[in-house]
């Protein structure tokens, strides 16, 4: 017999999973590659690396019934975990911690609406 939190679980992995494909596919059409997806360093998981040029761009993706109740899911202690992340990935690009880089926040909406925030972690 399945519980009704399992079951409850499992839909919310999916639905991430679904978030992260849309917005790596809006990264995708604006011209930015996919490095990675679900990359996990020893701070914890980056949702989606991807790359612009020579720089990086860090997306911490959110889905929830509206883009102002994702956005207040984003922590100070997740933005630090992600970021200690970030930096033990850096270790192993050509300009290590001098690479361009940047931190975005993609929220999804109930309705599959994605909305990019640019630099998101200078905001907080």
């Amino acid at each position: 017999m399945t519980s009704r939190s399992t079951v409850r679980s499992s839909v919310s992995y999916h639905a991430g999973q679904a978030a992260e494909q849309q917005v790596a596919a809006d990264y995708e059409r604006r011209g930015y590659s996919i490095a990675h997806r679900r990359w996990r360093g020893a701070g914890g998981e980056i949702d989606l690396i991807v790359r612009n040029g020579d720089g990086l761009v860090f997306v911490e993706v959110k889905k929830s019934t509206s883009f102002e109740m994702a956005a207040a899911r984003i922590k100070r202690r997740q933005m630090d975990r992600i970021c200690a992340s970030a930096a033990q990935f850096l270790e192993g690009e050509p300009n290590g911690q001098l690479t361009n880089v940047r931190f975005d926040a993609a929220l999804v909406d109930a309705f599959g609406a994605v909305q990019i925030i640019e630099n998101a972690f200078d905001q907080v």
